[in-house]
């Protein structure tokens, strides 16, 4: 782009900035947003992150990133400051000895994040594009960096499973997202017909049965306690309202239906939203305690809001009691929270994990377009959505410039572009010792399964060791510490195995 087209460019984005200022203060302050986060405006004019690059970017730098009279965007020694904040700060102040001009006239902060979140998309596409797809050699086995493994289908023919949990006996139950909790047999058959008794559940868009889990003590006289996480549905003003809720009961195996419910955490009928995503909930047990994530149902702000249970994780004990000493109770400054929030500002959380070790909670969360987040989960921390963020609006538009800002915890690690980040499981047992400890990730989008090596909180080994059988939604481990993988589309669950 010529310097007269990029002083064109600028007047024109600073005349639209102007109009957006008018408007906002017309309209109330109108926000960017998508809808899985709010309403976008109507303007035809507003930002977009591919737009921008095409029109900013392409003609120096290529269409795809690939290069031209610029260097290229691709591959890891392709920028002289590969990372997002050193792309930031080209952009925004341009590079002279480059003859790159700076867009910080034209592109307020949170449009130039948006950009570097668009080249970081073609940069990870261009990757993914030429890694190679882990495949089995002819005797159908994996190699990985510490194990080498199979793969088998054990159980077929569900509808969304979501979640599973695996019986001292070998079998297993599955929550199917339209509502259905399924028994498999050791053999992989499915039982003809779902376990009947379970709770009526919310099923539009992304509500369902979304967990089950047994309770640690199953197998000690007089527990067998198997706990369900899932979408609520409440009548409100003439239409249905929904918000996460768990319960526990036990199955009756002999006639095959769900008993004894009793509830574990319900939110206050005034807190049951009409919006159909982003309900969270995994089940994690330490010590007499469960911790479960609920998503910020679509309200972003709420997770701020500790008066408020989405966007939060929440703390009670086993039996559904609230904790006393939750990091809320009592709290001086927030007199009105509620009390069973252990962490606030989450957007999504779709896994979570205690490590082995360390007895640490551990969670991944799902960003918006960017930002799919790995986070260590400790009492009272605000994980800062949605004022900080590594992502962008899914149409392109900016969240906010902001990275990270004071009192609020950064992650572990992050994922820009996204992968969809969904359940996660540390690996134990005598099945795979060089997996020792290592945390199993999964990815919807990018259809992956990686495996993580921590030292600390610090991400020192990331390894994809399954990629492109389908959306995957969740990871188990069965007594052994074999794996089992919940995949969706299709929907099936696969076993891997060792090999010596």
């Amino acid at each position: 782009m010529s310097l007269r087209e990029v002083r064109a460019f600028r007047t024109a984005m600073i005349k639209r900035a102007s109009m957006r200022k008018l408007q906002a203060g017309l309209i109330g302050g109108m926000v960017f947003s998508t809808c899985l986060a709010g309403t976008a405006p109507a303007d035809a004019e507003r930002f977009d992150a591919r737009r921008t690059y095409e029109n900013l970017c392409a003609s120096c730098h290529g269409m795809k990133g690939q290069g031209g009279t610029a260097p290229s965007m691709l591959g890891r020694d392709a920028l002289k400051h590969p990372t997002a904040d050193g792309m930031f700060g080209i952009i925004k102040d341009g590079n002279d000895l480059g003859g790159m001009p700076g867009y910080g006239e034209a592109l307020s902060d949170p449009e130039i994040r948006a950009l570097v979140i668009y080249i970081r998309e073609l940069r990870e596409r261009h990757a993914r594009a030429e890694a190679p797809t882990p495949e089995p050699d002819s005797a159908g086995v994996y190699e990985s960096q510490h194990h080498r493994f199979r793969s088998e289908v054990v159980a077929d023919g569900l509808a969304t499973p979501w979640s599973m949990a695996v019986l001292p006996d070998g079998r297993f139950l599955v929550c199917e997202k339209r509502g259905t909790l399924r028994l498999v047999n050791t053999d992989g058959s499915v039982h003809a017909e779902p376990i009947t008794g379970t709770p009526a559940v919310f099923t539009q868009n992304q509500g369902g049965l979304l967990e089950v889990a047994l309770h640690p003590g199953y197998e000690t006289p007089g527990n067998a306690w198997v706990y369900l996480g899932f979408s609520d549905i409440k009548r409100r003003g003439g239409r249905d309202v929904s918000m996460t809720k768990i319960v526990r009961g036990r199955i009756d195996f002999a006639r095959h239906r769900w008993v004894d419910e009793e509830m574990i955490y319900e939110a206050e009928a005034r807190h049951y939203m009409p919006t159909r995503h982003h309900f969270g909930v995994r089940l994690v047990f330490d010590d007499g305690y469960v911790y479960f994530p609920i998503g910020d149902r679509g309200r972003q702000d709420m997770a701020q809001d500790l008066t408020v249970p989405n966007g939060k994780f929440h703390r009670v004990h086993d039996d559904g009691r609230i904790p006393t000493d939750n990091p809320f109770v009592g709290h001086p400054q927030h007199p009105d929270a509620l009390p069973t929030i252990w962490t606030y500002g989450n957007r999504n959380p779709q896994g979570a994990a205690q490590h082995p070790a360390t007895g640490a909670l551990w969670s991944t969360e799902h960003g918006p377009r960017g930002g799919d987040e790995l986070n260590v989960i400790e009492p009272g921390v605000n994980y800062g959505w949605p004022v900080i963020t590594y992502g962008m609006n899914y149409t392109g538009t900016p969240i906010t410039e902001k990275t990270a800002a004071p009192g609020m915890a950064q992650p572990v690690h992050h994922w820009t572009p996204s992968i969809a980040v969904c359940g996660i499981e540390f690996v134990t047992g005598d099945a795979f010792p060089n997996w020792e400890n290592d945390l199993l990730v999964t990815g919807l989008a990018k259809q992956t399964v990686r495996r993580l090596r921590l030292d600390g909180n610090t991400l020192i080994e990331e390894e994809e060791i399954i990629r492109d059988r389908g959306r995957v939604r969740d990871v188990h481990l069965g007594p052994r510490g074999e794996v089992y993988v919940v995949f969706n589309q299709p929907d099936q669950i696969v076993r891997l195995t060792p090999v010596d």
